[in-house]
């Protein structure tokens, strides 16, 4: 008895690749989580200790999920059942599509306020109104009901579609157009904060370095953001590696990948520094710094009608090429596992993850009061996925490739059979084998609060 053979997709160029890689990484991780995150960590110390992280152990991880799925060719389950047949290894693919389908419940909720600020944006639905207005306005639409479901659905909606079409017609495409977009809007929102009286100082904060301000704790935040923003440890990066070439050199793919990622991560913080401290706002606004720091410094800013709409506009170009990564790890999970065509697995799993969603959305309503462990249905999926799926499926995905697979493996994705060199192969899997793993686990540990 054999596999039933089923036609798979592929990128068909390298900037398809990476605009899809890159999109997957790039979201709401770089453009509301890490200015906020580096806010409260002190700003430039946090930037290069993340950038140190980034260039060693973040891309060391990244390639190493694109070398299980090119190498198998199959999905994030499917891969590890390839590669180590008959072994309970299946199962670090089996926690990343959970992963994939926990975060996409409340990620859409997240995504879901985006398009409800670049309405308000459009609309003009800031002037006029006082920071406390604004905070407000914030609670008032994430504690109602209609309006944030009603989000919530159409970005699964929107997500499907691009879904539905394919690798090549539907994530390579689109992306294609979409992120380029997104780097545009950010360069031009960044050239406006930088010409505002007092820029300098948000400038200053995050590029000259406080080495007062590093501790343990900022670290280890450092390490975690890198991990975050890149997309490790939930099967987006094997799928699409899976969908890679064998002629492409992942190398260079992997790291084209994380500078994009990086440098928009950068952006953002160019983008709204400057801005912050142009009008006295406080850096370590923490989670409401995007939904109501920013729109009150819109209102304020000169032209800020145009900014406004064009900042939720790159928030949510940069929250749907995630979702669309997200979303293709559990289809292409139903595609060749349980042999559903393309269309049936989006509909039904988009579906099921959409139900999920209500629930994380109506956490800040009608469900506020419902708790587990403490946490919100939002709280606990969110406290799941990033402290538990993610470290786990991260930790496992190295030490499978550097312990389980083994280095000859490595060798042959790496160089594509010999005819390439990779420059830092033994410092690649020296990284892989003995330094990821511990700093893996040294973000699992802070996280659930054992080194705290």
């Amino acid at each position: 008895m054999t596999d039933k053979i089923v036609p798979r997709g592929a990128f068909t160029s390298k900037f398809g690749i990476v605009a899809a890689a890159a999109g997957s990484a790039v979201g709401l991780g770089n453009i509301w989580r890490f200015p906020y995150v580096a806010g409260e960590n002190g700003g430039g110390a946090f930037l290069l200790i993340y950038i140190g992280f980034i260039l060693t152990i973040g891309m060391s991880v990244m390639l190493a999920e694109f070398i299980i799925g090119r190498r198998a060719q199959k999905n994030a389950l499917g891969s590890f059942k390839k590669l180590a047949p008959g072994k309970p290894w299946w199962i670090v693919g089996f926690m990343g599509i959970v992963a994939a389908f926990v975060i996409l419940a409340f990620y859409s909720t997240i995504a879901g306020w985006t398009f409800e600020y670049l309405i308000q944006a459009i609309g003009n639905g800031f002037a006029g109104k006082d920071a406390g207005a604004i905070s407000q306005m914030f609670t008032d639409f994430q504690t109602s009901t209609t309006r944030p479901l009603l989000w919530q659905l159409v970005f699964m909606v929107l997500t499907a579609g691009i879904i539905v079409c394919g690798v090549q017609k539907g994530i390579e495409k689109y992306t294609k157009m979409l992120m380029p977009l997104l780097v545009l809007l950010i360069i031009i929102m960044c050239i406006r904060s930088l010409t505002l009286p007092g820029a300098s100082e948000g400038v200053n904060f995050l590029f000259k370095p406080d080495f007062s301000k590093i501790s343990g704790k900022v670290i280890l935040e450092a390490l975690g953001q890198s991990f975050f923003s890149m997309s490790i440890g939930m099967g987006a990066l094997i799928t699409y590696g899976s969908y890679i070439q064998k002629n492409n050199k992942l190398p260079n793919t992997t790291f084209q990948v994380a500078m994009a990622d990086t440098v928009i991560a950068i952006l953002a913080g160019v983008m709204i520094f400057p801005a912050v401290f142009a009008f006295n706002m406080e850096p370590d606004a923490g989670t409401g710094l995007v939904f109501q720091v920013l729109p009150n410094i819109f209102t304020e800013m000169p032209g800020g009608y145009i900014f406004a709409v064009m900042f939720f506009l790159l928030l949510s170009v940069a929250a749907l090429t995630s979702t669309i990564s997200v979303l293709e790890v559990v289809v292409a999970y139903g595609i060749e596992e349980l042999n559903l065509s393309r269309k049936k697995a989006t509909i039904i799993f988009t579906s099921a993850i959409a139900v999920l969603g209500v629930f994380a959305t109506l956490s800040f309503s009608e469900l506020s009061e419902f708790k587990i462990f403490g946490h919100t249905i939002f709280g606990s999926l969110d406290w799941l996925s990033a402290n538990l799926l993610l470290p786990l499926g991260g930790v496992f995905i190295v030490i499978f490739l550097g312990w389980v697979l083994g280095k000859k493996a490595i060798v042959d994705e790496v160089t594509n059979n010999g005819q390439i060199k990779m420059r830092f192969l033994r410092v690649f899997i020296f990284i892989l084998k003995y330094i990821a793993p511990v700093a893996i686990v040294l973000v699992f540990l802070n996280a659930i609060g054992v080194l705290g």
